[in-house]
């Protein structure tokens, strides 16, 4: 009896539990749990769908807004391409109505005055849409067709362009044949009143009527600029009868000046104009340019007004004349020597058809007239008190403006380094406490 008690108590509270559950079970189903239950479960998951929902809300107002914000700058995007592609219309057709002007064209000048007209009025319609905030409905089409309008205006800006710098061409080149047939011209004229000035002696008086009590520096300078003038007419005349006889320009004057770097071909020409100052100007400091000491004898013996004397005979005289009276002067020494050291024998047979004497050709009458210019400087010099002296510059100094002037310009905007003293071209000379600069090639 006492065992089996315990045994029904048990299987009592099975059932019990088994039916709670069962209750429990329905409720869930029907959604009716208790708070601290399925249904506080189910109250947080509502909560956080709400939630979400509330945000993605949120997030399609934002970009609404942006989309928004994006059309209206496209739009101004749009609006200011097409105000840019007016301009360069407006640029393009003003630039056919000035092409139309000249050379004048009736009908091109009306195009591009309707061009112009209508391109304005469309400016102005542009204008009244902005105000009014009408955009076109479609901005990116709008961008490609005013960035196409653009380049095409400025592709005609640059035909007509093209074309007004073609006719320019043209008339400049028209120019140039007219001026280069002009120079021809007066060169020719410019012979033949130097060759009868020449003929005549006119040349040779500078300093006509001139008085020993009157000598100041600027009469030196002068005919110095008459006998450099003389030198380079000769030096001119010799390089042309070179190249006639077909010698090599480049070899001689490298054997005159070796490893020198000339700017230009032309250049070359300095190099003999230094061989004949080099030659002429010769102990110029010296009484008759000798130093002999009779030389220096008669030095201490003659005066200023005696080396003026013999300027003024010469200067008055033509050569021929004072050649013929005095045929054994120091005067006609000096031309010979000079002349012999000049005129290599083989140059001479190159130039003339016979040696000796001096042949009656236009080099030898350009050596004469140089000669007697460089002995009436070098009379001129000895008159005045202290007597005028002469100086060149040595190769590889540098350049002083004081001193010296550059017979080529071009070396000034070379970038290589500072420039040195090639050859000394022409000598410098100083007198009565002025100074007459010498002129310099330089080189690099």
């Amino acid at each position: 009896m006492e065992t089996v008690k315990p045994v029904a108590i048990t299987q009592g509270k099975g059932r019990l539990r088994r039916t709670v559950a069962k209750v429990l079970h329905i409720h869930k189903l029907a959604g009716v749990a208790p708070e601290d239950g399925v249904e506080k479960v189910k109250s947080r998951e509502k909560g956080k769908l709400d939630q979400d929902f509330a945000k993605n809300e949120d997030l399609s107002e934002s970009f609404d807004k942006r989309e928004e914000e994006y059309e209206k700058k496209l739009a101004l995007e749009a609006l200011l391409a097409k105000l840019f592609a007016m301009v360069s219309s407006i640029k393009s057709a003003y630039a056919q109505l000035q092409h139309a002007q000249s050379p004048y064209n009736s009908d091109g000048i009306q195009k591009a005055d309707s061009l112009i007209v209508l391109e304005l009025k469309t400016l102005s319609e542009l204008k009244q849409c902005f105000l009014k905030k009408e955009f076109g409905p479609s901005p990116e089409r709008t961008l490609v067709l005013a960035e196409i309008q653009e380049l095409n205006s400025l592709l005609k800006t640059y035909e007509i362009t093209g074309r007004r710098l073609e006719s320019q061409i043209k008339l400049k080149e028209s120019e140039i044949v007219f001026l280069k047939e002009k120079l021809e011209e007066h060169c020719k004229q410019n012979k033949l009143l130097e060759k009868r000035l020449n003929q005549s002696g006119q040349l040779c008086n500078p300093l006509e009527n001139l008085h020993l009590w009157g000598l100041n520096p600027n009469h030196f300078a002068t005919y110095l600029h008459h006998t450099i003038k003389s030198i380079r007419g000769f030096v001119r005349l010799m390089v042309e009868e070179m190249k006639i006889a077909a010698w090599d320009i480049d070899m001689a004057a490298n054997s005159i000046q070796p490893g020198v770097i000339y700017y230009k071909p032309d250049h070359k020409c300095f190099t003999f104009e230094h061989f004949v100052c080099r030659v002429m100007f010769e102990a110029f400091n010296l009484p008759f340019f000798s130093g002999s000491s009779e030389s220096s004898h008669k030095k201490n013996r003659e005066s200023r007004e005696i080396f003026f004397k013999r300027f003024t005979e010469l200067n008055s005289m033509k050569m021929k004349e004072y050649l013929a009276g005095r045929p054994k002067s120091r005067f006609a020494r000096f031309c010979s020597a000079k002349y012999l050291q000049l005129i290599h024998p083989n140059m001479e047979q190159a130039f003339f058809s016979r040696t000796g004497e001096f042949p009656e050709m236009s080099i030898a009458t350009a050596f004469l007239e140089m000669a007697k210019r460089v002995w009436l400087l070098h009379c001129l010099a000895l008159s005045y008190e202290p007597e005028a002296s002469i100086f060149q510059v040595s190769k590889g100094c540098r350049f002083s403006e004081v001193y010296m002037k550059s017979v080529a310009e071009e070396v000034f905007f070379s970038p290589e380094p500072e420039p040195r003293v090639a050859f000394t071209v022409v000598p410098g000379f100083r007198i009565c406490k002025n100074l007459i600069e010498c002129e310099v090639y330089l080189s690099n």
